[in-house]
């Protein structure tokens, strides 16, 4: 899974305080070939964001219908600038198919 692996949703829960459906990307990857790893991360997001847009989610995840949806981004390492920027553009797509991007860095 996690990056190796573009066409799969990570993980799927609920965020018990809030109700929302959480859908994680789980980022193992360093950033040495950071051209790469961009390339990488830039499609499990139009994954996720596709998965969403074509109502994939709601087949596979019926509670998923009428609560809000997080794509939380769990990085191993330190997200360099260049993959921040490419996150705000990110963010821009995924409010545009009705989803939430967080990320989150664990040490």
């Amino acid at each position: 899974m996690g990056l190796d692996n573009c066409d799969i949703v990570d993980a799927v829960g609920t965020d018990i305080s809030t109700g929302k459906i959480v859908l994680s990307v789980l980022d193992s990857w360093d950033w040495t070939d950071e051209s790469e790893h961009l390339k990488t991360l830039q499609a499990k997001l139009n994954a996720y964001f596709s998965f969403v847009d074509s109502r994939q989610i709601y087949e596979a995840y019926p509670n998923a219908e009428g609560k809000g949806l997080v794509v939380d981004i769990v990085t191993k390492f330190p997200i360099p600038e260049s993959g921040m920027k490419l996150l705000e553009k990110a963010a821009v797509v995924a409010s545009s198919v009705g989803l939430e991007l967080t990320h989150r860095h664990l040490a």
